[in-house]
């Protein structure tokens, strides 16, 4: 069952490991903030350290005006799982994300499924790879693993 559904723009600024996100909530809200990931070498999942800064719209209106590349999408969640409906050329993908609190969650989490493919340890996947991505290398990654989209 979604149980939040918002439309995301993110700004990732060049040259950098920023991205800037307006987060768009069925309700009105709007949500602005800054965010740095920085990979972390573990092994299993991708994992990244996050710093977010919550944002004035001021405050996001100045940091928008740094040259950035775009990607959009529209988030449902679905507890355990955020799923991306992406936009622009990237339309069609589809990607799911679950979030933990503990290891023994990770552990014991199960994907639907409806899940095609699993890019968990697959770093192109992740929407500082993706946004830099044409259409045709994201249809070359998705042939990897079997998936070949109608054109």
């Amino acid at each position: 069952m979604v149980t939040v559904t918002r439309v995301i723009t993110d700004r990732y600024v060049n040259g950098t490991r920023l991205r800037l996100r307006r987060a768009d909530f069925a309700d009105g809200r709007c949500e602005l903030k800054l965010t740095q990931k920085v990979p972390v070498l573990l092994s299993g999942a991708i994992q990244s350290l996050i710093t977010n800064t919550y944002l004035s719209p001021a405050e996001y209106d100045v940091l928008a005006s740094l040259p950035a590349t775009m990607l959009s999408k529209t988030r449902f969640s679905v507890p355990p799982l955020g799923v991306d409906v992406f936009d622009g050329r990237l339309q069609g993908l589809v990607l799911g994300e679950a979030e933990f609190t503990t290891d023994e969650e990770v552990q014991a989490f199960v994907p639907p499924a409806e899940c095609v493919a699993e890019v968990t340890d697959d770093a192109r996947f992740a929407g500082g790879c993706l946004v830099q991505a044409s259409r045709q290398e994201l249809l070359g990654w998705l042939a990897e693993y079997g998936i070949r989209p109608q054109a």
